[in-house]
């Protein structure tokens, strides 16, 4: 599909001029509208900061993050939608205040709190609305402790295991997501309070990652592999490939280099970049280790959303790295809102950017998606304030030991929780953990 980036995305019912900032923003408003129909926490009965089923509690994570920005970019006198973000998100930060609520320890990875903590950074990067009592940075810095704890010497030379609790089956796998999300933390938090360190963590991780094997170099590429049992040192990997992935760690090495000036960094960053172009085709995003034989399923179909947002911020964060992503970021958010055209609402987001209009699927991710991709132009192109930091106007509380002392610190659970629900959660991580190494064997085949 061709597109006249010169001109209006006409005959949709999501109009888009990706060369004007009120278009963007009147295209996101109708995308995020559609988004909150999601929205539990404002219906009678429904959950402060949850998404509608099948959406998890990570995938609150996702939302709040782009809401955030779209607030701050678009919207930012609109009381009741601050209200909305700022609720959702501090009634979902748990008991210890480091978004381990005791109502998600049946499923809650070290990559779903990694997730929440791509949602704080956003708001306390952007100076959102602070929640009475508390900081966005000391609600990061508890994310960013509580995960670095159970940094795992015992198995693989290092590295984080997917699952907190032992008794979920993915507590034997290490995937690159949660060490990715650990990564990115310790990179922002870095340059947000000018603590070095965060540095050595964002090290140690990206380290591990290379000498483990989960990220290697093929033929000028950078792949950066799903995750591997912990069964024969991590030595048998599953090689699927998905995009947040590349994304949280382009956008935390583009974080070093700023903060740093370390050129290995920027070099790191650029590659990168260049290897995230497996996740175009013909200059348009997608999910290409699912997308291809429509295999997707409802997690799979959001990871775009960060994808957009962390590449956005790579490109304002190492400057150098904008033009080459430019082009790739506007004709995805052109077929993004075009694909808006479906449902009874006549501006629901499909699955496929590369159809004309909508292509029959529809959910959170799908709305995540198109959002975030269309709110990435703010970020490139029309001149939306950098992230702050402590140097630049941020003003968020620090509180460097936020977690230290909380209970869940390790992979070892401490809550009390009824046999019965620990088999319920074992039986669902078993699923999910199947589904990844499924996909594997698909990709092969």
């Amino acid at each position: 599909m061709r597109f006249n980036l010169a001109n209006t995305v006409a005959g949709f019912a999501v109009e888009l001029d990706i060369n004007d900032k009120d278009s963007i923003c009147a295209a996101a408003k109708v995308i995020m509208d559609g988004e909150l129909n999601y929205y539990e926490g404002t219906k009678k009965g429904g959950v402060v900061g949850m998404f509608a089923p099948p959406n998890y509690w990570w995938n609150a994570g996702e939302a709040f993050g782009g809401l955030v920005d779209y607030y701050t970019f678009c919207d930012s006198g609109n009381l009741s939608l601050e209200k909305l973000i700022l609720d959702g998100m501090f009634h979902q930060a748990g008991e210890n205040f480091n978004y381990i609520p005791s109502n998600q320890s049946m499923t809650e990875g070290n990559d779903d709190q990694g997730v929440w903590g791509l949602a704080t950074l956003q708001a306390l990067e952007r100076n959102f609305t602070e929640p009475e009592n508390h900081s966005w940075l000391s609600l990061s810095q508890a994310i960013y402790n509580t995960i670095n704890a159970r940094w795992d010497m015992e198995e693989c030379g290092g590295g984080l295991r997917w699952q907190i609790f032992t008794w979920n089956s993915g507590y034997n796998y290490k995937n690159s997501i949660s060490n990715g999300c650990l990564f990115n933390l310790a990179a922002r938090l870095a340059r947000y309070t000018g603590n070095d360190t965060y540095v050595a963590t964002a090290e140690k991780v990206w380290d591990w990652m290379v000498e483990a094997g989960f990220m290697v170099e093929i033929d000028g590429q950078a792949e950066i592999y799903d995750g591997a049992q912990i069964t024969n040192n991590c030595s048998e990997f599953t090689k699927t490939k998905w995009s947040y992935t590349y994304g949280v760690f382009m956008s935390g090495a583009a974080y070093l280099y700023n903060f740093t000036g370390d050129d290995k960094w920027l070099t790191r960053t650029e590659e990168l970049v260049k290897s995230s172009g497996y996740f175009f085709n013909n200059s348009i995003m997608f999910e290409r280790s699912c997308a291809v034989g429509n295999h997707c399923n409802n997690d799979q179909r959001s990871f775009r959303s960060l994808f957009s947002r962390l590449l956005a911020l790579t490109g304002v964060i190492a400057p150098t790295t904008r033009s080459d992503m430019l082009e790739n970021i506007q004709k995805s958010a052109a077929a993004a809102a075009q694909s808006c055209s479906g449902g009874s609402d006549g501006v629901t987001c499909g699955e496929n950017w590369s159809v004309t209009g909508w292509d029959g699927i529809f959910g959170l991710g799908e709305q995540m998606s198109a959002l975030e991709t269309v709110q990435a132009l703010l970020v490139l192109a029309h001149d939306v304030p950098l992230p702050l930091s402590v140097d630049t106007g941020g003003t968020s509380k620090s509180d460097p030991n936020a977690g230290i002392n909380d209970s869940i610190q390790t992979n070892k659970n401490l809550i009390n929780v009824k046999g019965k629900d620990k088999a319920g959660a074992g039986f669902l991580t078993a699923i999910a953990l199947a589904i990844i190494l499924a996909g594997a064997v698909w990709m092969v085949l």
